[in-house]
Formats: C-alpha cells, structure tokens, sequence
C-alpha cells in the first residue's frame, strides 16, 4: 500500500509525518482485514493501533480514510485482503457469467479455470 501511495503524483506521503502515513497504511489495512472486530484473531482496537504510532485516533482515521478514498477501496476489497483471509472474502469469489453475478467457488470446473485464466478469482478452489 505504501509503495502504491508513492506512485501516485504527487505523492501523498511526501507531505506529512512518516508515523502518521505508516499509521494510516496500517490502519487501512486493519479496516480492510477487519482488524477492530472482536471477533476476529486477531484484533485490535484503533485507538490503541494509533497509540503505538504514537498518533491521535481521529489523525489515524482520518488519514485512512483519505487512503482508502484515494486508492479507491473499502472493507473486504480482495486487493488488500490477506491471504490468510481471501477463502472467505466473498468478493473475491464474485464473477459475472452470462449477466448473472455467481460465486465461482460454486461454479462450473471450467469457468472456475477460466475466471483464474483472466485474473478474475485469486486461485482454484
């Protein structure tokens, strides 16, 4: 995510403290990965996130939004999913056959094979 930030031009990192953008990344992809949820392992809460990088909590938010608005993503996005966590992202499972919206993982063999041909689905199920 960072590197993706420094493509951009003009960067947004150039400006700004290093802690807060590194905080913003991880906070990013801590909402995406649901990080804050209780019932995930493991969690955390933002505010003690922002408190290791020694950034306010509504700095930290902020930031990661503005990321997220940016890079043009939300909760679940299969770009910045974990890998630990991409078999039970439903959105990197949906592909349209036909004009119908499908989960490939219930899917055809074939189309399964074709959907990761294109880059469409991150792996065989």
């Amino acid at each position: 995510m960072a590197a993706t930030l420094c493509r951009k031009r003009p960067p947004p990192v150039a400006t700004g403290k290093a802690n807060t953008w590194a905080c913003a990344i991880v906070y990013s992809a801590g909402r995406t990965n649901f990080l804050f949820d209780k019932s995930q392992t493991p969690h955390m809460r933002a505010d003690e996130l922002c408190q290791q990088f020694g950034v306010s909590p509504k700095t930290g938010s902020a930031k990661s939004t503005a990321i997220m608005d940016l890079l043009k993503f939300g909760p679940m996005d299969p770009q910045w999913t974990l890998p630990s966590l991409m078999a039970d992202n439903p959105m990197a499972w949906l592909i349209q056959v036909d004009g119908l919206i499908v989960d490939a993982r219930h899917a055809p063999r074939e189309i399964q094979e074709e959907a990761f041909r294109r880059g469409m689905i991150p792996y065989l199920p």
